[in-house]
């Protein structure tokens, strides 16, 4: 699938956290591309035919897998680790899903709801939702860093100083990526993929698809970060951006009560514009709306407002 690759590391081999003391999948030397089998992050329980059943029947000891470790000859505490994204190669299909007791507006929306979604891979068109719009897609990997130099297993679930669980939806191919490498060997692993997500993914999933994904893992000697850093060569929200936007606003001295509001009064306005169910006004948010912090200087009160492209029902 990749002629340029020097290695593969297959899907089987994956971990549910980070650990300095995981035995590498890999030992690679620095500037080699290695292609990276990746797991979706329900670790392949909710598949292309999967329903609220299978769902409500998730096993969250299995959830957000990473596909490696991968040891890097040379790394040492000090350097960073230079991620090129190369290239994904996605399924087709994925999923969007509100979890009771996860997201944004847990409090808001308590019962379960699913969405699945099919796309084309080669064009890879807007792909359809079903009570109504097309999504743009953009894959990139939710979920990529190297081990913490703490001793012990951590949780995948929440980010680090050394990556992790970032989803950060800009993290597509063309970009690069610095980590901070705190353990010899880096011991870099990477999962997570998504075909779309928007900034915040505020109901706590995106578009949630198996793919495979490209990297070249090279060096950079004492570069000393102190948390993650990246570069993008191309504008971020193109394929967004072309008819617009409708914004709702947060106003008030707690950006998390902000951002809760501007969530919810997008929630409305898809509900009562375009029809929607308001759970599946609320998923839609998550994978493609932006939540953005437009002020943050005037106190008391700081304003967060969530952008929803116009595009998706043009």
């Amino acid at each position: 699938m990749c002629v340029a690759c020097n290695h593969t590391i297959h899907r089987a081999q994956h971990n549910f956290g980070w650990n300095k003391d995981f035995s590498p999948a890999l030992i690679a030397k620095a500037g080699e591309t290695i292609l990276f089998e990746c797991l979706d992050s329900s670790g392949g329980q909710i598949g292309a035919d999967a329903t609220l059943d299978t769902l409500t029947s998730l096993d969250f000891g299995k959830i957000n897998p990473v596909s490696g470790p991968v040891f890097v000859e040379g790394a040492e505490p000090g350097d960073a680790l230079k991620v090129t994204i190369r290239k994904f190669h996605p399924c087709g299909y994925g999923w969007t899903a509100n979890i009771p007791g996860f997201g944004l507006l847990a409090d808001q929306f308590k019962e379960p709801a699913l969405h699945i979604w099919n796309y084309d891979t080669v064009s890879m068109a807007p792909s359809a939702f079903g009570p109504g719009g097309r999504v743009p897609l953009k894959p990139f990997t939710g979920t990529i860093g190297v081990a913490p130099a703490e001793a012990g297993l951590h949780s995948v679930v929440p980010p680090r100083r050394v990556g992790g669980n970032m989803d950060i939806r800009d993290l597509s191919a063309g970009v690069t990526l610095y980590l901070p490498i705190e353990v010899e060997g880096a011991l870099f692993s990477v999962g997570d993929t998504h075909a779309a997500q928007g900034d915040g993914e505020v109901c706590g999933t995106a578009i949630e698809s198996q793919m495979n994904v490209e990297l070249t893992l090279d060096l950079i000697k004492g570069a000393n970060l102190q948390t993650p850093r990246f570069t993008t060569t191309e504008p971020v929200t193109r394929h967004l951006d072309g008819a617009g936007y409708e914004v709702t606003t947060g106003i008030g001295p707690d950006l998390m009560t902000g951002a809760r509001d501007a969530v919810m009064r997008m929630v409305d306005l898809l509900s009562a514009e375009h029809g929607l169910n308001p759970v599946d006004a609320y998923m839609l948010c998550s994978v493609c709306g932006d939540l953005r912090i437009s002020e943050i200087v005037d106190m008391p009160n700081w304003v967060v407002s969530f952008y929803f492209p116009r595009i998706v029902f043009a």
